[in-house]
């Protein structure tokens, strides 16, 4: 796609609406999903406490990334009013560290949100932390015509009589190509035949450009807005 069109293409809207099997999303440029019959906030790939172990390591990393994370997953609770978060894995990048702190502290300001962490790879830490927060641990998750998981999975192991599938894990982006041989990858949402990949909610996090059939929807997320990718 040429990146002038690209451009030329934005609105002035700051989310994006998409209806998927009959459901009403709302795509956000935080890159979560609001689903609006359920009243669900849906954000992949957090990796709180991975600002914490790369400083630990010695990398020089800004100490407000994680509380920029929680603050904007805030100001997204107190938009939407979801009574449902939903965490598609990897909502803590490992073992426990100072920010588990913050966490605890952001929690505290939303007691009556129900929220259900969705197990990803990184979430390792004990189970017990998790439900002195009041947070559901589930390994999938079926909600209505969907099914929320951490993993992508193959065409092979599919099963769309199941559910349609929403996940994470792999930070996916989309290349944009122009004059110049201008370059940039984005975070972006892909919706293929029966699963959709989210982009990774965390600031401190990669992204990596994804194939794609003619078939899927893609959508980029620009700083403040999102936009179909055609």
């Amino acid at each position: 796609m040429n990146i002038d069109c690209y451009f030329c293409a934005m609105t002035t809207a700051t989310a994006l609406s998409f209806n998927l099997l009959n459901q009403d999303l709302l795509l956000l440029p935080q890159k979560a999903v609001y689903w609006q019959q359920e009243k669900a906030l849906i954000a992949a790939d957090v990796h709180l406490g991975k600002v914490g172990h790369f400083r630990k390591a010695g990398i020089a990393v800004p100490l407000n990334m994680e509380q920029s994370d929680l603050a904007v997953l805030s100001d997204l609770i107190h938009e939407h009013k979801p009574e449902k978060l939903i965490f598609l894995g990897d909502l803590f990048h490992s073992d426990m560290n100072n920010d588990w702190d913050w966490f605890i502290l952001w929690r505290s300001q939303f007691p009556r949100l129900e929220i259900i962490l969705v197990r990803g790879n990184h979430d390792i830490i004990d189970d017990s932390y998790y439900h002195q927060l009041n947070i559901i641990l589930q390994d999938e998750l079926l909600m209505g015509p969907f099914l929320m998981l951490h993993h992508p999975q193959t065409d092979d192991a599919l099963q769309p009589a199941k559910g349609y599938v929403f996940c994470g894990h792999i930070h996916p982006g989309v290349s944009l190509t122009g004059r110049g041989r201008a370059h940039v990858t984005l975070p972006c949402f892909a919706f293929g035949a029966n699963q959709a990949v989210l982009p990774s909610f965390g600031k401190f996090t990669g992204k990596v450009a994804i194939r794609s059939n003619k078939t899927d929807k893609i959508f980029a997320v620009t700083k403040d807005k999102v936009i179909a990718i055609d």
